[in-house]
């Protein structure tokens, strides 16, 4: 089970890839993983059948005692043939479905496929954390597949709504299960079903669960979103909302109700709801001219179903519920694969423009029919069995005074009213032909015959539901150990005389005449509304109606919101945050007991010399009216920190701290160019004593931090075994680079998806159009002249042209972007010191690299050297240069960075090590000599690359983006005299 379910996450990364190369035939591959699945699962079959519980575990978070546990009982072994079995058929389906059409199938089938996977998890998992997570991976991953035409309006807000509604059920969910593991103090679902547990906790928690389950059903007031998700293709709708997303909820609750079935909420919520959902649904199904929203919201009205029977709790509701949940997923798959069989061959699923099509398509006509027939409750099919059985159990209940009992039968005698009315509905849209008003033939719609493995997947399943009514004693075996589980009746109410078994004849019973009464009078009821098209609603206001007004809502709120508290003002934000901290922290010093302090003047002479200068240097910033002697005096206290670091004995500290004061430097100086020169020139600071007093408390409350946090301990650090731990866990005498890469990795890989949401940001903010590296683009061929020579170009205030014999004699070029840069703007001096000193520049970083894990240096002082040499040729040659120097994106340096660090992380748990574990290695080579080798030292690249994509990012952003939107105002700008119309 495990490997299947690693399977599952590994094999659609490869499809997108297939894709390209057979088309629509990836999905032939594509059914294989589920079709060996159910292979397995069917294995199990004698084990599960005699009472065993194959069960397979894997430690995955060991800390928080969660596991990756498949345990495969009945009901689990059940669910897992439904989502294998119906899934591979669907994925043959999909061959013939999207023929000739490739265009986004790579995706399509990868997501389809993982969609496989997280379902054959989620009815597997024994853990409820774990359940929880595919849970949610499911409603990820069926936003993707709803959305597949994306180009679509109705498509992308079906998604978005079907995405919002199922992901908000889940994080409710998701509460319900932590309440339920605190109360219990376990997260696997047998041991919690084992325990039994009660109480007022245990109530709550079971109504969170019921909401996550009956939002991700479609149960009343949730159903909304499956009849919009019929803009998916029709193999997403046949598998998704027939089989597996919409059972899962069902899953829940019949995982649960055998248990928990007789607590307070249960019944109430469970019977109430599922029996309103039965009867919206079908009177709705009733009202709809599209074949697939005819079966959309017949399977809302079949889904309250289900939640009725096998949310009752009873032994014979379980049995006939868990019989009926196979039979839904057999004909309610067939019926809207065959829907996708009719819109593919005519393009129109309408029933009014639908005539005739039944004597031209006899096969898709008798799959229809035999699939109906088990939807209604016609014998043989296992549609008749497990409806037989659903009426018999709740009868016996009724007639033993169970209000519940009573009320969810009447519901049910309903619902199978309408279900048979709009299934006959169904077949007659379908297949019929039909008469205008006039009582004269509409003309015969012209059926071009399918592919025969088109029509394969759902003949398949319309013989299955024959199969089951007819093998029924033999699905009674399979199914019993589950039924088993649940009481026999309610409290109250006698049991049974002898327990209930699925047979195709019981005999002239009173379920039987129910069943055929339900039957008649539905048809009746289709004859009566075949023409109807009433105005009114069924209510006066939708779900749908609801959840529209709720988005509203809350963008109007959020509107409001914005308004009051993003006004646009840095100062503002800045001095919001500071006026939190103050109060926070201040009435946390009052309230924190007597003060420890520990004074010294000075611990080292220099700082008597560099602390003055830092603070006359902070004085005058704030006095500064020109923003770059403000950046410049700001930088003075960085490189103030650089000498006290170095004093410290922090080599690596002051070597890291002068490379990042020099880069904010250079990327302030990139920003300061594109606003004014003097503050206040635009909009005048304001508040300057509120401003004073909020900057002096400020600062006066982090130094008392300082002050008592340094002499509040009371424990021995444990940086003072950091040397050692260095040594003996890291192989390094470095202790900050073996800190960052290896003690402390988990840091460090934050710290870097922070660089990378920082570059990805500031480039955002700049980049107006796309995001597309065109750096490299830059640097094309000089353009030849008649003599085969390159012609240098020059920028001008019209752009870029090539350089004539007018134009001012260039200087010797030193760079290759030097001859693109306007003679004013070069300088050769800088040039010559940039071609000079660049490659050992780099060497320089690369030589921090790998010695910092012994020495001063490391990835990050390494990235930042070479990011410095990037700069020095960007300043030299402008974004030419630039894209000369780095000539690929600094995406894909972000991108490869972070791969090598999260692989640093992933790698050792395939060797049975925890994460980020380091592996050691030296050896003695010929001429080289003694070589070490520790794979933190890989981690470290990662660090190295990353740096140097955010400079290039910041550099390509703030730096030749810039360049170029100025140089289209310059070039859209008049010129002197030019007179503009």
């Amino acid at each position: 089970m495990l490997a299947f379910l690693a399977a599952f996450t590994v094999v659609p990364i490869l499809l997108p890839w297939l894709v390209h190369r057979i088309g629509a035939r990836t999905f032939y591959v594509a059914a294989l993983l589920p079709a060996a699945a159910f292979v397995s699962t069917a294995m199990y079959t004698p084990a599960v059948m005699s009472g065993q519980v194959p069960f397979e575990e894997y430690d995955w978070i060991p800390a928080l005692g969660i596991r990756l546990s498949m345990r495969m009982d009945t009901l689990g072994w059940v669910m897992a043939l439904i989502v294998t079995g119906v899934g591979a058929l669907v994925m043959l389906y999909c061959r013939w479905y999207f023929r000739g059409k490739d265009q986004g199938l790579g995706q399509f089938s990868a997501v389809l496929l993982a969609f496989a996977g997280a379902m054959y998890g989620l009815v597997l998992t024994d853990d409820l954390v774990v359940l929880v997570m595919f849970w949610e991976i499911t409603s990820i991953l069926s936003y993707l597949l709803i959305g597949f035409y994306h180009r679509r309006g109705v498509s992308r807000r079906s998604a978005l709504q079907a995405l919002l509604v199922t992901t908000i059920g889940g994080l409710v969910m998701l509460i319900g299960v932590v309440l339920l593991v605190v109360d219990t103090g376990t997260s696997s679902l047998s041991s919690i079903l084992d325990a039994a547990p009660t109480g007022p906790v245990v109530d709550a928690a079971l109504v969170l669960l019921l909401v996550g389950a009956l939002s991700k059903s479609a149960i009343f007031p949730f159903h909304f979103w499956l009849p919009g998700a019929m803009a998916a293709p029709t193999p997403v709708s046949a598998y998704l909302h027939a089989a597996a997303m919409v059972k899962a909820g069902i899953y829940l609750i019949a995982r649960l109700a055998p248990v928990f079935a007789l607590s307070a909420p249960w019944r109430p919520v469970v019977i109430s709801l599922g029996i309103f959902t039965m009867l919206l649904g079908g009177v709705q199904a009733l009202r709809e001219y599209d074949l697939k929203r005819i079966l959309a919201f017949g399977t809302v009205s079949q889904l309250g179903f289900l939640t009725v029977v096998i949310g009752y709790g009873t032994r014979d509701a379980a049995l006939a519920g868990l019989a009926l949940l196979i039979g839904h997923a057999l004909f309610k798959s067939a019926l809207f694969l065959v829907v996708g069989v009719i819109d593919r061959q005519l393009s129109t699923r309408d029933i009014t423009e639908l005539s005739g099509v039944g004597r031209q398509a006899p096969v898709i006509t008798t799959v229809s029919f035999i699939a109906i027939a088990s939807m209604a409750g016609f014998a043989p099919t296992l549609g008749f069995v497990a409806k037989e059985g659903a009426l018999t159990a709740l009868l016996e209940e009724a007639a033993g005074g169970s209000a519940w009992g009573l009320i969810a039968l009447i519901g049910v005698i309903l619902g199978s009213i309408l279900t048979a009315a709009y299934g006959a509905r169904f077949l007659w849209g379908a297949f019929w032909t039909k008469k205008d008003r006039d009582g004269e033939r509409l003309p015969r719609t012209e059926w071009p015959d399918p592919p025969i493995g088109f029509l394969s997947a759902p003949t398949l399943l319309a013989l299955l539901t024959l199969a089951g009514g007819i093998a029924a004693p033999l699905l009674d075996t399979a199914l019993q150990p589950y039924a088993e589980t649940s009481p026999a009746s309610s409290p109250g109410v006698p049991a049974p005389e002898y327990a209930y078994h699925l047979a195709l004849w019981h005999g002239l019973e009173p379920a039987l005449g129910i069943s055929l009464g339900s039957i008649v009078l539905g048809l009746a009821l289709f004859v009566l509304t075949r023409s109807w098209n009433p105005r009114m609603r069924v209510l006066p206001f939708t779900a749908g109606d609801v959840y529209n007004v709720t988005l509203r809502g809350i963008a109007r709120l959020s509107v409001v919101t914005t308004t009051f508290t993003q006004r646009g003002s840095l100062p503002l934000y800045v001095g919001t945050i500071f006026f939190v901290f103050v109060i926070g922290e201040g009435t946390a010093l009052l309230l924190g007991g007597d003060w420890a302090m520990k004074l010294d003047l000075y611990q080292a002479p220099m700082q008597l010399v560099v602390a003055p200068i830092m603070i006359i240097a902070g004085i005058i910033a704030v006095r500064a009216r020109k923003r770059y002697t403000g950046v410049v005096l700001v930088s003075v206290t960085g490189l103030g920190m650089v000498v006290l670091f170095a004093t410290s004995g922090a080599p690596d500290l002051a070597l890291t701290q002068i490379l990042v004061e020099t880069v904010t430097l250079v990327a302030f100086a990139l920003v300061l160019r594109r606003i004014p020169a003097r503050m206040g020139e635009h909009n005048a600071s304001v508040w300057p004593i509120a401003r004073a007093l909020i900057a002096v408390a400020v600062g006066a409350t982090m130094a008392v931090i300082a002050v008592v946090a340094t002499a509040s301990r009371t424990a021995v650090p444990i940086s003072e075994r950091f040397p050692e731990l260095a040594y003996d866990l890291g192989h390094g005498r470095n202790v900050v680079n073996v800190a960052l890469v290896d003690l402390r990795g988990w840091d460090t890989m934050g710290e870097l998806s922070v660089l990378i949401l920082a570059a990805t940001g500031v480039a955002s903010l700049v980049f107006v159009t796309h995001r597309a590296d065109t750096l490299s683009t830059l640097t094309a061929p000089l353009p030849r002249t008649a003599a085969g020579n390159r012609r240098p170009m020059v920028e001008t205030l019209d752009g870029a042209r090539p350089r004539t014999a007018g134009t001012r004699h260039q200087p010797q070029a030193w760079l290759v972007g030097g001859q693109r840069v306007r003679p004013e703007n070069r300088s050769l001096m800088l040039e010559v010191i940039v071609r000079v000193l660049f490659h050992s520049i780099i060497l320089v970083s690369l030589y921090l690299l790998f010695a910092g894990h012994n020495l001063p240096g490391g990835g990050f002082a390494g990235g930042l050297v070479a990011g410095m040499a990037l700069v020095m040729r960007y300043v030299a040659g402008g974004r030419y240069e630039l894209g000369a120097a780095a000539p690929t994106d600094a995406g894909r340096l972000l991108g490869v960075g972070m791969t090598l660090a999260v692989g640093c992380a992933v790698v050792p748990l395939f060797f049975g090590a925890a994460p980020l574990t380091s592996a050691f290695w030296e050896a003695t080579l010929p001429v080289v000599g003694h070589v070490e080798f520790v794979t933190s030292t890989i981690f470290d690249i990662g660090v190295y690359l990353v740096v140097i994509g955010l400079v290039l990012d910041v550099l390509r952003s703030l730096g030749a983006e810039v360049d170029r939107q100025a140089q289209e105002l310059r070039s859209s700008a008049p010129r002197r005299g030019e007179v503009v119309s």
